[in-house]
């Protein structure tokens, strides 16, 4: 064998050597996305996100969230909404996929299917629309929640909306929303998705020049009533949820902030 053939040879050898090792690697992350359940690339700032009572915290790229098997659905999700995030991109909408990141395993979409619920974003799609990667993974099942259409179209979707304004206002906020997973529940499908009774916003502004927090707890039904009427202190929704909203801060701040329901330093 001459030396030219050799060479070749050897490349011909390496790149597959090179090329089998990626393939391993895309295996094992996969693997350990499974395994695990987290994701470790992500774009939400982890010194804001509330505690887990269920011990599965998942990060995607978009968001993050604690997933509660019992209930089939995330007891929270949490995201930061920059002013660099508002976008009028207009992706094309996906179909549902259940999240391989959740170890004991997500829900199947078809759960919704004739159940009367809307399939009922969490993380909002417009939210995410910087990316299309950041908006397609917010159909993800793990980020959605049974919700009542006049629900979902009406008065949440008002308090989404007006989240995008403040976060426009003040340069960026970080919300952390969900169900309310206590109490008695309907559920739907072959998996048992519990129905919340009620539902909640948790937000934090820390770029406007004042620390400040709101929060939202809304009854799951129709209401044409204005958004300040389901202002409550965060620390109402902690005893609802047992779940310890922004524990990272300075413990001062935080029991100053969470033991209050003014809404006079937000525009309305």
């Amino acid at each position: 064998m001459n030396n030219k053939r050799l060479y070749a040879l050897l490349a011909i050898v390496i790149i597959l050597a090179i090329f089998g090792y990626e393939q391993y690697l895309d295996h094992k992350e996969d693997a350990d996305v499974i395994e695990n359940g987290t994701i470790v690339k992500t774009t939400t700032n982890k010194f804001f996100l509330p505690k887990s009572t269920t011990g599965q915290i998942i990060h995607h790229e978009g968001y993050s969230l604690s997933y509660s098997e019992p209930h089939e659905q995330a007891e929270w999700v949490a995201y930061e909404l920059k002013k660099s995030h508002l976008s009028n991109a207009n992706f094309k909408r996906p179909y549902f996929e259940i999240d391989k990141a959740v170890k004991t395993g997500a829900a199947h979409w078809r759960n919704y299917k004739n159940s009367g619920y809307d399939r009922g974003h969490l993380c909002p799609a417009g939210d995410r629309r910087y990316s299309q990667i950041a908006h397609d993974e917010t159909f993800l099942t793990s980020n959605i929640s049974p919700q009542n259409h006049e629900f979902n179209a009406g008065i949440w979707n008002s308090l989404e909306q007006q989240v995008r304004y403040w976060a426009k206002k003040y340069d960026g906020v970080f919300v952390v929303t969900g169900g309310v997973l206590k109490g008695k529940m309907r559920t739907i499908g072959d998996e048992a998705i519990s129905v919340p009774n009620q539902f909640y916003k948790v937000l934090i502004d820390m770029n406007s020049g004042k620390t400040k927090m709101i929060a939202f707890l809304i009854p799951h039904e129709y209401s044409n009533k204005p958004l300040y009427k389901f202002v409550v202190y965060v620390n109402e929704i902690e005893r609802l949820t047992g779940i310890d909203f922004f524990a990272e801060l300075d413990d001062e701040i935080e029991n100053k902030l969470e033991a209050s329901s003014s809404y006079k330093d937000w525009s309305f």
